[in-house]
């Protein structure tokens, strides 16, 4: 009990309700853990751990429905100099407001995650291929304009990088090749002098031979398509 407590206190959360030892008190104390398993301490965003199964889920439920599906990966522009250059308090506070400016670009159905060091990346369900660059934009946009106060020192402004890449619909896809593909869209824009969003030249994803062997097996159809 106590270092379930203690753990919830390392990470910002009040302690549960009610009356030590009550049912409704252990049920809030396991309420706690779980949500902590899911979040990363320092923004409160879903975790890789969670978001992975986020995407997991996401990738069924294309496969099965054909709905759209945008996977967004975001990195913060020269993160290490800043941290270099303000201290690691300073990189915590850019981390947090970043995190702040991304919920308020999405909705309730979308999931914002904190991946890794400045590595940020949402998922968005039922997300129409004309709608991936706007809602990209936003997110960029938003973050630029935004002022970040780090203590009695001046406000500073970051700018970040975004990657694209939509789920291929119809098709039993797996979460290393949709990582992958918004991963090579985020180096795009990266490459291409970052503070941009870049996407899959196609709308809609192009089947790649691993995906087309998880479609089709070891059935004769996929010999008949060759």
């Amino acid at each position: 009990m106590d270092t379930a407590l203690a753990l919830l206190a390392q990470s910002g959360q009040a302690p549960p309700a009610g009356e030590p030892g009550s049912p409704a008190w252990l049920q809030g104390l396991i309420d706690g853990l779980c949500q902590l398993s899911s979040r990363d301490a320092l923004t409160g965003l879903a975790n890789r751990r969670h978001f992975e199964s986020v995407l997991a889920r996401e990738l069924d439920r294309v496969a099965r429905a054909g709905e759209p599906a945008l996977l967004l990966l975001l990195d913060i522009d020269h993160f290490k100099k800043i941290n270099d250059t303000h201290g690691h308090h300073t990189g915590d506070q850019v981390l947090k407001a970043v995190a702040e400016e991304l919920q308020h670009c999405v909705r309730p159905m979308d999931t914002v995650a904190r991946i890794g060091g400045e590595e940020f990346a949402v998922a968005l369900p039922n997300c129409p291929p004309a709608f991936g660059p706007m809602v990209a934009e936003r997110m960029r946009a938003r973050i630029e304009r935004c002022q970040i106060a780090v203590g009695l020192a001046q406000p500073i402004s970051v700018t970040v990088s975004l990657g694209g890449a939509f789920a291929p619909q119809w098709v039993r896809s797996n979460l290393t090749l949709w990582l992958e593909r918004a991963d090579k869209q985020l180096y795009r824009a990266k490459g291409s002098g970052r503070n941009r969003a870049e996407f899959e030249p196609a709308a809609v994803s192009q089947v790649s031979a691993e995906e087309k062997g998880l479609l089709f097996g070891n059935t004769r159809f996929d010999e008949d398509m060759e």
